[in-house]
């Protein structure tokens, strides 16, 4: 899963960083409105951290001009205002979720779950697909009851297929979800981490769709 952090606080950004990227969370960072507008707008993510005070351009118009733009991915607003009519104001302009600082790290990530897992569809915090499941709230895979040992990257990918479970996912959107924005788009190792997990989980969960991808699913269509 790919996160998308927009904070000035040099401090406050870095913590966000680590804490994301320990639950495996591939980052990227912005300290100022314009940048991280752009970033919001060319590249794809699974949940966006957003500070309402930014300098260039303040994180409501920000919000606005993703929304305006078409923008669906989860949104949660960091304020250190304490007006309730900010708080409105963030959610009216298309926020899905709202921080006041100072906050709990482990709040933090798990209001992040939770709108990863609500706009993928998924209400519980336990992710099944035949035998594997997966527990978005400790990161742990199993498979018939057993831990399954992945690497991070192999975790990533698992993690977004159980997501997106029995939708043809490409490649090119895997690799854009798995890696940072500086990553090189042409790498082929999604096949090598799709064959490493196929001997970690029953292989036929994973289903290649030659021309478009890859599908996780339960069904069996030979």
């Amino acid at each position: 899963m790919r996160a998308l952090v927009v904070e000035d606080d040099p401090d406050l950004n870095r913590q966000l960083v680590t804490a994301l990227e320990d639950a495996d969370y591939v980052v990227d960072t912005a300290t100022d409105g314009e940048e991280g507008c752009f970033l919001g707008e060319t590249e794809p993510y699974d949940i966006v951290i957003l500070d309402l005070g930014l300098p260039q351009m303040d994180g409501l118009t920000v919000l606005e001009q993703w929304r305006r733009g078409d923008r669906k991915m989860p949104v949660i607003i960091l304020t250190a205002r304490d007006r309730w009519s900010d708080k409105v104001a963030g959610m009216d302009a298309g926020a899905d979720d709202y921080l006041a600082k100072p906050f709990h790290m482990e709040e933090l990530l798990a209001r992040v779950r939770a709108q990863v897992r609500r706009a993928a569809g998924h209400a519980k915090s336990e992710i099944e697909c035949g035998p594997v499941r997966l527990d978005t709230k400790s990161g742990r895979v199993t498979n018939d009851g057993q831990v399954v040992k992945l690497t991070s990257h192999e975790y990533r990918l698992v993690s977004y297929l159980m997501h997106h479970k029995g939708r043809v996912v490409s490649r090119t959107e895997l690799v854009e979800h798995m890696y940072d924005q500086d990553f090189d788009r042409d790498s082929n190792t999604i096949e090598v981490f799709v064959g490493r997990l196929r001997k970690k989980i029953p292989a036929n969960l994973i289903r290649t769709v030659r021309g478009l991808g890859y599908c996780l699913s339960e069904e069996d269509e030979g």
